[in-house]
This record gives structure tokens, C-alpha cells and sequence, in this order.
């Protein structure tokens, strides 16, 4: 299986990068992992909310393939422990999927041809973060759930 993380526009932060970079070099030595960061749409002052995600949506839609399973990461989505995120992964595996695509949506959210396409909604929290911050969070708990299911010493219950 592969892990595709889908992002709109990058991360500003130097710091922030090296701690993703980080997480991303020890995902790594578990599965396939590629980070797909999307450029920021251009003269958004032009466009409303409902434009603008409609803009990101399609963007996002062009970066999958038809047996890409995707899940979008969303406030109102089910919310998991560090475990159950590790046995939803090995779930994922030994269904065969060939590419798990998360996505972390836009300032606005997800237009609803992405939100159609996506199986299901994951939730990191019932607050609300940066888009930025986000992609530290993912990265870091795909690399604990891999450690978790190794039966690797980094999480501690």
C-alpha cells in the first residue's frame, strides 16, 4: 500500500518543514509514502468561498487515481486513538487497498465533488488547526501508527 498526503499550498515555516521532513524520512522505512502539495489558488480576492473550493477541488480530484481509496480530514470526521489509527491503517492494508489518499482541504473546507468522492472523514480533533500545523500532526501519527503496529517502543499506552 501507498500513502498519499494531498495539501493545498505550502508551508511557510523552515522549523515546521524540518519536523515534517523528519517524519516523513521515518514513515518511510514502513510503506510508500509521497506528499502532494498543491499550489494556493491566484486571486482568491476574485472568487468566493464556494469558487475557491470548487478551484481546490478539482485540483485535488486531478492528483487520483479511480482505485485511489481517499479520505479527507475534517472537523466533523470520526475521531481515533492513536491505536485505532494504527488498526484502521492495517485494516486498509489487508483490504488490499493500493493507495490510501488523505487530504487536508483548503481555508474553506472541501467542495462537494471531493467530499463525494471520499470514503470516509477521519477528525485529528474537534479543534480547528492550521493547514500548516495539520501536516506535522498526520505525518507524525501515520509514523506512530507503523511504530505501533511493529510493536515498536516510540508510542507508550
Amino acid at each position: 500500500m501507498t500513502i498519499k498526503l494531498i495539501a493545498i499550498g505550502k508551508t511557510d515555516s523552515n522549523e515546521l518543514q524540518l519536523l515534517i521532513d523528519t517524519y516523513i524520512g521515518r514513515l518511510k522505512h514502513y510503506i510508500k509514502f509521497e506528499m502532494c502539495i498543491i499550489p494556493d489558488i491566484k486571486n482568491v480576492k476574485n472568487l468566493s468561498e464556494e469558487q475557491q473550493k470548487t478551484k481546490e477541488g478539482e485540483l485535488i480530484l486531478r492528483e487520483l487515481k479511480p482505485t485511489d481509496q481517499l479520505i479527507i480530514l475534517d472537523e466533523k470526521g470520526k475521531e481515533y486513538t492513536s491505536v485505532q489509527f494504527s488498526e484502521f491503517l492495517q485494516k486498509k492494508m489487508n483490504s488490499g487497498c493500493k493507495q490510501l489518499v488523505l487530504v487536508i482541504g483548503g481555508p474553506y473546507g472541501f467542495s462537494e465533488a471531493v467530499r463525494k468522492k471520499a470514503i470516509s472523514k477521519i477528525s485529528f480533533s474537534k479543534m480547528t488547526f492550521s493547514h500548516q500545523m495539520i501536516r506535522l500532526f498526520v505525518v507524525e501519527q501515520l509514523y506512530r501508527g507503523f511504530s505501533i503496529l511493529k510493536n515498536e517502543p516510540y508510542h507508550h499506552n
